[in-house]
């Protein structure tokens, strides 16, 4: 790493590091995310030369897979089998939800963006509309020629008004330490930990080499869940740890957001921003009435199928403690389905526009 970007990325990380023990005093939900997103946000638009660094980035997203992974007991993993019909109506709602909301940035912005093509404007809304990953969304609608850098914001945006503002909510609502779900393993064993370290590290590296989505989170967690569900304890994850992955999270997020950010298509920023608070109403009613077809809390549910990211509602549920199994089965199963579902549906949806 060049010296430059090594005095950049430890400028943002003690920044990030001042606004998590900030946020820790001021008892706010997820501190060491949030604190790190927010600060680190409003310093990246502000035009500060914040910087993460990919391989932390990483690390964060193994520790927390790995973390997540331990609350699949046998017992759990009986009950998320049963509820197989739910996300599957929970990735059909996501589906419809994203293509709803893609057809209505179209419809609201053809009549004013008359300097993009009709073809173009119809796959950036549609794929800034999809409820998916930000940078898997803006891969797929570059394959089909749209203007990627209003699909990347869109989803920037998206993730920032969610991750915010349902943990802040749920702490305000009173809405936590709800869990049904008998409790993960708790001790820390050193010797366990490094050996669960490195056979999650080798599931991560097995899926970044296979060139799968979210490699370090998905390969992580499915190791540490096949552990768990085979009644294999290692080791519990330290809590610093989790601090710290998280901490590096929110930075990673953060530092998306850039001084031309607010100057991106002010219009169309807006109406992401409006659309997301509808998207979130949406969820918030679908969620129950899955509540009230299986019997889940519904603050599960709804972090199982709020438009945010997987890692981010997952951190959501395990700080929490809201279900996190449950949570991490909706998310993962609506990721896969969207990553594979999305393109093909827009071709068919839109064959005229596709290229």
């Amino acid at each position: 790493m060049p010296v430059n970007s090594f005095f950049r990325v430890l400028a943002t990380l003690v920044l990030a590091l001042a606004a998590a023990v900030g946020c820790v005093a001021l008892h706010t939900p997820l501190p060491w995310m949030i604190g790190p997103l927010l600060a680190t946000s409003v310093v990246s638009i502000a035009g500060g030369p914040t910087q993460s660094w990919g391989p932390l980035r990483n690390a964060g997203q193994w520790t927390i897979g790995a973390a997540l992974g331990l609350y699949f007991t046998p017992q759990v993993a009986a009950l998320i089998s049963g509820l197989w019909w739910a996300i599957v109506l929970g990735i059909v709602w996501a589906l419809f939800l994203g293509w709803l909301f893609g057809a209505w940035l179209y419809r609201l912005h053809a009549p004013r963006m008359h300097g993009v093509p009709a073809p173009m404007l119809r796959a950036t809304s549609y794929f800034a509309g999809a409820i998916g990953a930000a940078s898997e969304m803006t891969l797929l609608s570059e394959r089909e020629n749209a203007r990627t850098d209003l699909v990347a914001a869109s989803h920037s945006l998206r993730l920032l008004i969610v991750t915010v503002t349902i943990p802040f909510a749920l702490q305000w609502s009173g809405l936590h330490g709800l869990d049904i779900l008998p409790p993960t393993v708790r001790a820390v064993d050193w010797p366990g930990l490094v050996l669960m370290a490195l056979l999650t590290g080798a599931g991560a590296l097995v899926m970044d080499r296979l060139g799968r989505a979210n490699p370090w989170f998905m390969g992580a967690m499915l190791v540490s869940m096949v552990l768990t569900m085979a009644g294999i304890s290692l080791s519990a994850v330290p809590a610093a740890m989790v601090n710290a992955a998280q901490l590096v999270i929110g930075v990673s997020l953060g530092v998306r957001f850039r001084a031309d950010f607010l100057r991106t298509a002010p219009r169309w920023l807006v109406s992401v921003a409006a659309g997301t608070l509808v998207l979130m109403g949406a969820c918030t009613l679908f969620a129950g009435l899955l509540a009230w077809a299986t019997g889940l809390p519904w603050v599960t549910l709804l972090l199982g199928t709020s438009p945010g990211g997987i890692t981010e509602m997952a951190i959501t549920a395990k700080v929490l403690q809201l279900g996190v199994p449950v949570v991490t089965a909706f998310q993962v199963c609506r990721l896969m389905a969207v990553l594979m579902l999305v393109g093909p549906l827009y071709r068919r949806i839109y064959p005229a526009a596709a290229i």
